[in-house]
């Protein structure tokens, strides 16, 4: 059993299992499934400030807080008891690919030749981790909330505005990987 837990899932049950969460939140709870509202949370929680954004009683979704409480210790949890040690697998394709851009380290999914701490001094570096991460969160405060509330939450509910975000948020996708990464890395 222990080594089923080891390793990767297949979309056909990973994708249910994550969706079902949608539908849990509500009957045990009427509440809505999101991530990125806990940052907002633990803003108006931690600073005293005067800022209308942040003024509302944070202590009604106490609970999004211990749910992402849940996840940071879930995954610290499976790091270090159920992680697999062998290498991760990725597609020669994208290997040979990364490979023309200087990234061959593929440890823990993360490409250490440009995500660390000497990189961030980088031209490259700040792209990708400086001005890539405001973007990700003004387009999150933008849109309303992040993929995972609007595709997940959002479409299950029918909502017409997460069908407009999750659709902008696909071609955001597409063209950065396929238009903008490329020209970065090339740098």
């Amino acid at each position: 059993m222990l080594e089923i837990l080891k390793q990767p899932w297949p979309w056909y049950i990973a994708g249910p299992l994550i969706g079902l969460t949608v539908p849990a939140l509500l009957i045990l709870g009427n509440k809505s499934f999101g991530i990125s509202s806990s940052l907002r949370h633990i803003c108006a929680a931690c600073l005293p400030a005067n800022i209308p954004f942040f003024k509302y009683d944070w202590k009604k979704e106490a609970w999004n807080l211990f749910f992402v409480l849940g996840i940071l210790l879930g995954g610290t949890i499976t790091m270090h008891f159920l992680s697999n040690p062998e290498p991760v697998v990725v597609n020669p394709k994208l290997v040979s690919e990364l490979a023309g851009y200087g990234i061959t380290n593929f440890n823990n999914l993360v490409p250490e030749d440009i995500m660390n701490w000497s990189a961030l001094l980088t031209v490259k570096g700040l792209l990708v981790m400086v001005l890539g991460g405001f973007l990700v969160g003004f387009g999150t405060r933008y849109a309303g909330g992040c993929t995972s509330g609007h595709a997940i939450m959002g479409l299950s509910n029918l909502q017409w505005p997460s069908l407009v975000a999750t659709i902008c948020f696909m071609i955001g996708g597409f063209l950065m990987a396929n238009l903008i990464l490329p020209q970065i890395l090339s740098l």
